[in-house]
């Protein structure tokens, strides 16, 4: 009987890159997102990189293909030729900028809450039949940390959160992986099929190359809509107000304790009798 195989689902989402100094709308109603670069959410990549090592382990035979998949607007095709030049062999964008929003308010341009990207995903793996699906542990723009997690719940699939290590059993369908808790190291067995959640020192993202980025721009990216998947997307919160965080007070550095003593006292905290 031969090995299982792992067929394996990236879910990656385009944020404003890690380096770029964000900042807020004049109406404080969100952040100010006009021309400013975009990139591959940092654990995003580290879920990629984990799809592509653990075939370089176990060879095409059980892992024939990587899918990587986006939910949001046209621009995404963008991260998701960065994860074609990572090594994954297909993309999928599910393309948001026209579908239909529940919530007549919320308007054409609905950012995908961690709800319906789950949804999407769900219904994205019943088309491809994966079994394994890999993604960041959360994106740095909302932080929400909770796509994962739900989508485990809707596929009723066990899930790993928080991985530092990830290890495929040889000739079985159990991964062994270790998550990052407050108390150090939790080390779990998981049956296929499973959710995955990568965390920051699971692996270091390859470097892309020019001729694979190259390579990555000719290759096609199927795109489907949320009303080919079945999906609507809905609106289950609002912002009510952004604002930059508060400036950090000056600091005073002291060399002695005469000169700490002689602070204290002259700011009336310390008395000098």
């Amino acid at each position: 009987m031969p090995p299982p195989c792992f067929r394996v689902l990236v879910g990656v989402k385009r944020v404003v890159d890690y380096a770029v100094k964000v900042r807020i709308t004049p109406d404080h109603s969100g952040v100010d997102t006009a021309n400013l670069k975009t990139s591959m959410n940092p654990f995003c990549e580290l879920a990629v990189e984990a799809a592509v090592q653990l075939r370089e382990r176990l060879g095409p035979e059980r892992v024939p293909e990587i899918v990587a998949a986006s939910v949001g607007p046209t621009a995404c095709q963008e991260t998701l030729r960065t994860a074609l030049a990572m090594g994954v062999d297909r993309a999928v964008l599910v393309n948001t900028d026209a579908a239909p929003v529940s919530d007549s308010k919320a308007g054409s341009a609905l950012q995908p809450e961690p709800l319906d990207v789950a949804r999407t995903l769900a219904a994205l793996q019943s088309r491809l039949q994966s079994n394994l699906i890999l993604l960041g542990k959360q994106a740095i723009d909302d932080d929400s940390n909770q796509t994962g997690q739900l989508l485990a719940g809707i596929l009723n699939w066990s899930q790993g959160t928080f991985l530092s290590k990830i290890e495929a059993e040889k000739e079985q369908d159990l991964l062994q992986v270790d998550r990052e808790v407050d108390e150090g190291i939790e080390r779990l067995r998981l049956r296929l099929p499973s959710v995955l959640t990568c965390d920051l020192r699971l692996n270091k993202p390859r470097y892309i190359t020019l001729p694979n980025l190259m390579r990555a721009k000719t290759k096609p990216i199927e795109t489907l809509s949320t009303s080919d998947l079945g999906v609507a997307l809905r609106t289950y919160w609002q912002i009510v107000r952004v604002d930059e965080p508060p400036a950090r007070r000056q600091v005073t550095m002291l060399k002695t304790v005469d000169e700490l003593v002689a602070k204290l006292q002259q700011l009336g905290v310390l008395d000098r009798a």
